[in-house]
């Protein structure tokens, strides 16, 4: 770890991100532009992401998959919208095995028309339905402009594939796995999130309807954290996924797709980041508690490793680390765990080995608010409730921040100046050109139309007109 100091969020956000996920080792650029190399801690964040994920994907019978990584060019070209919506972003092979192919393959950039094609040949009568289909996987999208995490060429992701006998089925399962996201979110990530319908503009490409749940950086920017589709019969109607009803009538089915990406590691750095590196979620963190021994002599060495050796046995069940390093400082230590997110430290001198103690460090609350005594009696019992404070309290001043910089503008001059530091909740009309104009004016976008409404009507921020529901307009990520 270098000694020198993070940039600071106030002075240079950017910077501080991406010096914050290198140091860390959360990520690194790879050889390729755009493209990145996920270091083991990233790694292993991904992964209790995928666990708290996969856990409740099952739960409700979703079942795992693998489709291929190549898709035909022909594939995507059936579906009209989609292919316009990606082509700027595929990657496509057009040589394999030094002859020029006769279809070019596109790496993928998602799975609907693959899927979509297996399902065809899968599905064949309403006993068939539902099918309920995950699969966790990399993709490619040919970004221009790109940052580790947030927007890389090459990312990780898991997408959720299913097809239903009817439209009302399709549309509860897209918002039942929307629900699913933002429990996620919330109670693991410690990251609020706002439930809502993207608009026709925003929307994923041969989408009926996009829901999203969208966060609040720290920077006061948006970010997409996860999204679900309701795709109607566009992409059952382009690959032909039919069944015969019980009436024995051919049917077309209708489809959804969902999906949350290595992109919500981004979400969590910049949801509870400090001055002094990540702060992450107990329930997510790759390792939830370091113990740093303190000692000056071989005689306090020896008694305070017994009594860390017996600490660690007690709290084995947690996500644990030692940090029995000689060569740097307990005052290095520390600063390189803050640095790292650990969400609590323990402390064990030779002061505590003889009061029967250990001394607690909240990396939520820095400096001598976060610090307290334990003993070590019921030390396992102590953990976890520390562990669920700290999960807690960074839910809460995520919550309080956001609604903190969200404003209720009350004219369009209004609106252009709240976008420039914070969400703006407003009335719209739902017209695509008031939509474009503060798009053009702000360079912010409707982030979502929220379920939750005030209800009642009001004039659009942008035009006057007669509105029904409120969005939030932000920049984003």
């Amino acid at each position: 770890m270098s000694d020198e100091k993070l940039p600071l969020r106030s002075e240079n956000y950017s910077e501080w991100y991406n010096t914050l996920v290198q140091r860390a080792e959360l990520a690194d650029y790879a050889p390729v532009r755009g493209c990145m190399v996920v270091r083991p801690y990233g790694w292993s964040l991904w992964e209790n992401i995928q666990q708290a994920l996969d856990r409740r994907f099952k739960a409700t019978g979703h079942v795992n998959a693998a489709f291929p990584l190549f898709i035909p060019m022909s594939f995507l070209e059936k579906e009209k919208a989609h292919v316009e919506g990606f082509s700027p972003e595929l990657a496509v092979v057009t040589i394999g095995g030094g002859e020029t192919l006769e279809e070019p393959l596109v790496v993928r950039p998602t799975s609907e028309t693959v899927i979509g094609y297996m399902y065809s040949k899968w599905i064949k009568s309403y006993r068939d339905l539902p099918v309920l289909i995950n699969q966790w996987a990399n993709v490619v999208r040919w970004e221009m402009r790109t940052r580790l995490f947030l927007r890389t060429l090459e990312f990780f992701w898991q997408e959720g594939h299913t097809a239903h006998a009817t439209s009302e089925e399709a549309e509860a399962e897209t918002r039942r796995m929307l629900d699913v996201y933002a429990d996620f979110a919330i109670n693991d990530g410690a990251v609020p999130v706002i439930s809502g319908r993207k608009s026709e503009k925003e929307k994923f490409a041969g989408a009926v309807n996009s829901y999203t749940i969208e966060a609040m950086m720290g920077d006061k920017r948006a970010l997409q954290s996860g999204t679900s589709h309701f795709l109607g019969q566009n992409f059952a109607k382009a690959f032909n996924i039919q069944y015969l009803d019980p009436t024995n009538t051919l049917q077309y089915c209708w489809t959804t797709s969902w999906g949350l990406s290595t992109r919500f590691i981004g979400a969590i750095i910049m949801t509870h980041g400090d001055d002094q590196g990540l702060v992450l979620p107990p329930k997510l963190a790759p390792i939830q508690i370091v113990i740093v021994p303190i000692y000056k002599n071989e005689d306090e060495r020896v008694k305070v490793m017994t009594a860390v050796a017996a600490v660690t046995e007690e709290l084995k069940d947690f996500r644990l680390k030692v940090d029995d390093r000689q060569e740097v400082t307990p005052g290095f230590k520390f600063n390189d765990w803050e640095m790292r997110g650990v969400p609590l430290r323990i402390e064990i001198g030779p002061k505590d080995v003889e009061k029967g103690s250990v001394a607690f460090a909240r990396r939520d609350a820095p400096g001598r608010a976060g610090k307290s005594f334990v003993p070590r009696d019921r030390l396992a019992q102590r953990v976890a409730e520390m562990l669920q404070t700290i999960q807690t309290s960074l839910h809460e001043k995520a919550l309080a921040f956001r609604k903190a910089n969200t404003h209720e503008p009350g004219d369009y001059a209004e609106l252009c100046q709240v976008v420039e530091d914070g969400f703006a909740f407003a009335w719209w009309c739902g017209r695509a050109e008031c939509e474009a104009k503060v798009k053009e004016d702000t360079k912010a976008t409707t982030r979502c139309i929220p379920f939750e409404q005030p209800g009642g009507e009001g004039k659009c921020i942008v035009c006057g007109a007669q509105s029904s529901e409120k969005v939030i307009f932000a920049k984003a990520y």
